[in-house]
């Protein structure tokens, strides 16, 4: 799986870089079949304390997975978006086992 991470406007720290990857490579454990994942860390508001904001989209056969979660940090953002996606992932494969 290609991950590919963008943070307009500042630079991620390699410890928090490293924390995106370890928290997206669990989504191989769910489902084999993804191709990317885009991660998009960005502040929307500077001066609202809830501003961090983390979109994530897997690139999956078939229709993409997308979700995007808003925190007061990007911690939480992260991974708070990774649960949603792999809520996201199981319904994906379930449809798919019943076909």
């Amino acid at each position: 799986m290609n991950i590919n991470i963008q943070s307009p406007h500042f630079t991620l720290t390699p410890e928090f870089h490293n924390f995106v990857v370890d928290k997206v490579e669990r989504f191989t454990n769910y489902f084999s079949n993804i191709v990317s994942c885009d991660v998009i860390l960005k502040i929307i508001n500077i001066t609202a304390d809830n501003n961090k904001v983390c979109e994530i989209r897997l690139a999956v056969p078939g229709n993409d997975l997308f979700t995007q979660h808003q925190s007061t940090t990007f911690e939480e953002a992260v991974t708070s978006a990774v649960k949603i996606l792999e809520k996201q992932i199981q319904k994906r494969k379930e449809k798919l086992n019943h076909e």
